[in-house]
């Protein structure tokens, strides 16, 4: 009775875990079938893939039928892969990079070994997409096209719109962009209150720096057991990790009003408010003990400052596009009258200097080769973004048409404002093993 208990026990457990593990897509793989020239199988060959940057080794034995599979591999590459059976002539593939969530097929022909002849090296250029087992509609978006491609807002939409069925506002197959399920090395990181630009956690701020990406897949409806949880499209992330070379870099950037045209046609369009975005940051990785232990570490500040309030109040007569009908001079007397009578202070209603946005981003990852069969990661990321937003202007009593408190009828005073406070702390681990080149398993925390 108790050894059925414990039977019962452990299967509702592994379905818990096969539940919570949906929509998880950190990996890749490779798979196919061994044959000599005559196009019979051959079982027992042996199967070495190398992911040349960090010497991380996957390996596998063909089954009865000569097909091979080697789930769980890193995306990206390049790889090398090394075929071998006894009797016959090594068979070596270079250059083999492998797409996020797909698995690349390779076929293998051998032939006989007849004298002592070197290994037969055959030397591909980088596969295409149509050379990998797709899982449905599904768009890649490599390291190469991320550090290659215009991005305005450096976030991960800037390059999900490669979808052909990507839309406005995050939206794919006509879809609400909160029906997204977004995954980050298999971390959630979906919002789906919808308050953020992103539908992402943080505000409007990216909680990962664009440049801690390695790679982005758009899913739109695949047909693999891992994913679930959307009706618009699946979202997978993985960040980078450390190699077997020493590698960093800082960078900035820097966007203000005038990056902005200001012309329709032959029509001028008014001056524009000045604002300006600056991010600063960098990123180091490496290894910790070569071909084992490897580490990376990223970091990003964004300042983005704004006017505030877009409206000057009324002195000697000005006029323009942007000035209101109150006068700075009923502004600053009841500014007085709250000090003197209330000793409130209501900050300035106009200039009001530091307004705007800031951020601040750190990354870290470490990841260990423990054998040929177990390869374990661990990410951590934190976020900060403060965020001020001018007082509501439509919440006045009616009639709101006339009484917006952020119009050319009314202004606010900078201490009327509020600001956004987002923190976002996430820790993600993940241990990929495979047993005999039969049975693979993803545990992810």
């Amino acid at each position: 009775m108790k050894s059925m208990l414990k039977v019962f026990l452990m299967l509702i457990a592994f379905f818990m875990v096969t539940i919570s593990g949906f929509s998880q897509v950190t990996t890749s793989g490779i798979n196919g079938k061994i044959t000599d020239a005559n196009n019979e199988s051959l079982p027992g060959a042996t199967v070495v893939a190398v992911h040349q940057p960090s010497g991380t080794q996957y390996g596998t034995i063909s089954n009865s039928e000569g097909r091979f599979a080697l789930p769980g591999m890193r995306s990206g590459g390049p790889y090398k892969v090394e075929v071998s059976f006894v009797g016959y002539n090594k068979a070596t593939y270079a250059d083999v990079n492998l797409f996020l969530g797909e698995s690349f097929v390779l076929n293998v022909t051998l032939k006989e070994e007849s004298v002592d002849v070197d290994e037969v090296i055959v030397v591909g250029s980088k596969p295409s997409a149509f050379s990998t087992e797709k899982t449905g509609a599904a768009t890649n978006i490599s390291r190469e096209a991320i550090s290659t491609m215009p991005s305005i807002s450096r976030s991960i939409s800037d390059f999900t719109r490669m979808s052909p069925l990507a839309g406005g506002s995050n939206s794919f197959a006509g879809r609400d962009g909160r029906l997204n399920n977004i995954n980050i090395d298999g971390a959630n990181f979906n919002n789906n209150f919808g308050l953020s630009t992103n539908n992402m956690p943080g505000g409007d701020a990216q909680p990962i720096s664009l440049d801690a990406i390695e790679e982005v897949q758009v899913n739109i409806a695949p047909y693999d057991v891992r994913q679930a949880n959307f009706t618009g499209a699946g979202i997978n992330a993985v960040t980078k990790s450390g190699t077997n070379t020493f590698s960093g870099s800082v960078y900035t950037y820097y966007r203000d009003q005038s990056f902005n045209g200001d012309k329709v046609g032959s029509e001028t369009l008014p001056e524009a408010a000045k604002t300006s975005t600056k991010i600063i940051g960098g990123r180091i990785g490496g290894p910790i003990i070569k071909n084992k232990l490897f580490f990376f570490v990223n970091g990003e500040y964004e300042d983005s400052p704004s006017p505030g309030m877009p409206w000057v109040a009324t002195r000697n007569g000005n006029t323009g596009s942007n000035v209101s009908r109150v006068k700075a001079e009923d502004l600053d007397a009841f500014s007085a009258l709250l000090k003197s009578k209330f000793d409130y202070e209501t900050g300035p209603y106009e200039n009001y200097g530091s307004f705007g946005s800031k951020n601040h981003k750190i990354l870290a990852r470490v990841d260990w080769n423990i054998n040929q069969n177990n390869k374990f990661s661990v990410r951590y990321n934190t976020v900060r973004n403060t965020n001020d937003q001018l007082v509501n202007g439509s919440s006045a009593p009616n009639p709101r048409a006339s009484s917006n408190r952020t119009s050319n009828n009314a202004m606010s005073y900078k201490n009327s404002n509020y600001s956004f406070l987002n923190t976002v702390q996430s820790l993600a681990a993940e241990l990929n093993s495979s047993y005999n080149g039969k049975f693979s398993n993803q545990l992810l925390a």
